[in-house]
């Protein structure tokens, strides 16, 4: 396999893709690829003001006057349903068309605290925020023509990520890296489970696949320390970073890969493929044995749908392919 880069996503011309986290880190740069191609990008993100300065920054970069509707910057807080359905609501509205949503946004490693609707916030936010998400855009973007993509970003730390169904929101113990281990785990059991249900309906275009960054230097690492208040834990982060992390324009192509490259199977899994997975140009990986597991899968969908009361009805995502089988079978038996 060549080495895949930016440089090789292809034209985007029409597309509009939905990026939560995009004011910053892997969602920025993915952003500004995809603007660059063409696609008109909605900026999802807990707050728009910084938002509307990363999308200033990316225009400037780019190149595009700040009249050009290729940027579109609105309030999505994953860690408040509330905010989520708001915002799917109202982008519904405004756009006939879905082709890609990047379920990139997330936090790392931080002091244990709650969302909005009382979930630990490294689970409500990286899993069951984007649960909640996907299940109020998936039929439209099921519904938009050509091929569509939902990607979900995930992490190398979904390795030592177990589903605790016991105490899920860590209130009886909580550890900040078993907390988010579980989130990236929850991820990709999402990811794979979505797309086996999306397949079992009779859905051919749109495609679910997950990817992780491998060890990329972005704020991201920085939130845990700073929210500790821990001087010692920041500098010791950044200093991992710089020796260690790659760039966040690098970190951002597993995401690009699995969103835009030709040939992408649901179900895939995409990191960098250098040393132990850490940096280096994508490729289609495998991911640990738990997050294959069927059994799993099913019993956290079941879970994630009572937490959030959002359902999705896969019957209803094809209704054409249904009415087609009923007339054959009417056919058959006349």
């Amino acid at each position: 396999m060549t080495n895949w880069t930016a440089a090789d996503v292809p034209d985007l011309s029409g597309q509009t893709i939905v990026v939560t986290g995009a004011n910053s880190g892997l969602g920025f740069e993915a952003t500004r690829a995809f603007v660059r191609n063409g696609a008109t990008v909605v900026m999802a993100c807990r707050s728009t003001d910084r938002g509307e300065r990363a999308a200033a920054e990316i225009r400037q970069r780019e190149g595009f006057p700040a009249e050009e509707a290729v940027l579109d910057v609105r309030e999505c807080d994953l860690g408040d349903l509330a905010s989520v359905e708001s915002f799917a609501d109202d982008l519904l509205a405004d756009y006939e068309g879905i082709h890609v949503l990047c379920n990139n946004a997330g936090v790392m490693a931080i002091p244990r605290s709650e969302t909005a609707d009382g979930f630990e916030t490294q689970f409500g936010v990286n899993h069951l925020g984007h649960f909640a998400l996907t299940g109020h855009l998936v039929e439209r973007i099921v519904a938009t023509p050509g091929e569509t993509r939902i990607v979900t970003h995930s992490s190398g730390a979904h390795q030592g990520g177990e589903i605790d169904f016991d105490d899920l929101h860590h209130e009886d113990s909580y550890g900040k890296w078993e907390a988010y281990g579980q989130s990236k785990l929850a991820n990709l059991l999402f990811a794979y489970e979505l797309q086996r249900r999306l397949s079992a309906a009779g859905v051919e275009d749109t495609v679910s696949a997950a990817c992780h960054p491998g060890y990329a230097a972005t704020s991201l690492q920085s939130r845990g320390p700073k929210e500790e208040g821990s001087t010692v834990k920041l500098y010791a982060m950044r200093a991992a970073n710089a020796v260690l992390g790659q760039s966040a324009e690098m970190g951002a192509l597993p995401l690009l890969y699995a969103a835009t490259a030709p040939g992408v199977d649901g179900g895939s899994y995409i990191g960098p493929g250098g040393l132990f997975d850490m940096r280096g140009h994508p490729e289609p990986q495998r991911s640990n044995d738990r997050s294959y597991d069927e059994g799993l899968a099913d019993r956290l969908w079941t879970v994630s749908e009572e937490l959030t009361g959002v359902t999705y009805d896969f019957e209803a995502l094809v209704p054409e392919a249904t009415d087609d089988a009923s007339d054959g079978a009417a056919s058959a038996a006349d």
